[in-house]
């Protein structure tokens, strides 16, 4: 939170209704937390400028596969699995990028069902693996190697740790943008939301999409897919008794 200092060049009266806090604010003396007379910050830019500020979009199940499709096509045999294993798990980029070749190997196959922790919760949460994951997955594992207390997506800076989480955003910013799509409205968040949102659009079940996202309260599920009015309505007029 800004603190607006008050000048000592100007005299203030506390006990004057044009020269109080509150009536310089209503006639436009401070912006934003800042008195007009502040030269620090007269021509700062606004941290959100030219920015499209908001939840990323979901991707369609086109867009999944034309991401497939060109992933496949530059031989981007890593990115390919992190893809296919983030749209399955829809877990945090933070989660994904911390897997380690245990969590998803067993028995030298690739398990069709793994649980993680996750970092902002500290909770469990179970995920899904189906077959173009688990065929993407066991291709890179097979060409990257490591035993099972290896990080899935090494660092190409030092083996021993996973890649960042920022990587994994420009990483995800190439795919979209491979496709056409614009990164501004597309991101990390969207392989997250991605199959929760078809999820929900098929079944109407938020419980469910609660369980599979790892969110401790409904209302999280609900802000996070944008579930509205409109949304629930349009569920109850499809649903006779």
């Amino acid at each position: 939170m800004s603190v607006c200092y008050w000048p000592i060049a100007i005299s203030i009266n506390q006990n004057s209704p044009y020269h109080s806090p509150l009536s310089l604010f209503a006639r436009g003396r401070i912006v934003m937390g800042h008195s007009e007379y502040d030269l620090g910050v007269k021509d700062r830019r606004p941290w959100n400028a030219g920015r499209i500020i908001g939840a990323k979009r979901p991707l369609k199940p086109q867009q999944v596969w034309a991401i497939r499709f060109w992933l496949d096509r530059e031989g981007r045999l890593r990115d390919r699995a992190m893809f296919d294993l983030a749209i399955d798990s829809k877990l945090r980029g933070c989660d994904v990028v911390k897997i380690k070749i245990g969590d998803l190997v067993s028995g030298g196959h690739i398990r069709s069902r793994a649980i993680v922790v996750q970092q902002k919760t500290g909770r469990p949460v179970q995920f899904e693996l189906l077959e173009p994951a688990r065929s993407s997955l066991l291709a890179w594992l097979e060409r990257r190697g490591g035993t099972l207390d290896d990080f899935v997506f090494p660092s190409r800076i030092n083996h021993a740790e996973h890649i960042s989480t920022r990587q994994y955003a420009r990483l995800v910013d190439e795919w979209v943008t491979g496709i056409g799509l614009r990164p501004e409205e597309y991101g990390a968040h969207s392989l997250r939301r991605t199959k929760a949102s078809l999820i929900y659009k098929q079944t109407g079940n938020l419980r469910a999409v609660q369980i599979l996202l790892g969110h401790t309260k409904i209302e999280s599920t609900v802000r996070y897919l944008g579930v509205d009015v409109e949304d629930a309505l349009v569920l109850s007029e499809h649903t006779e008794i």
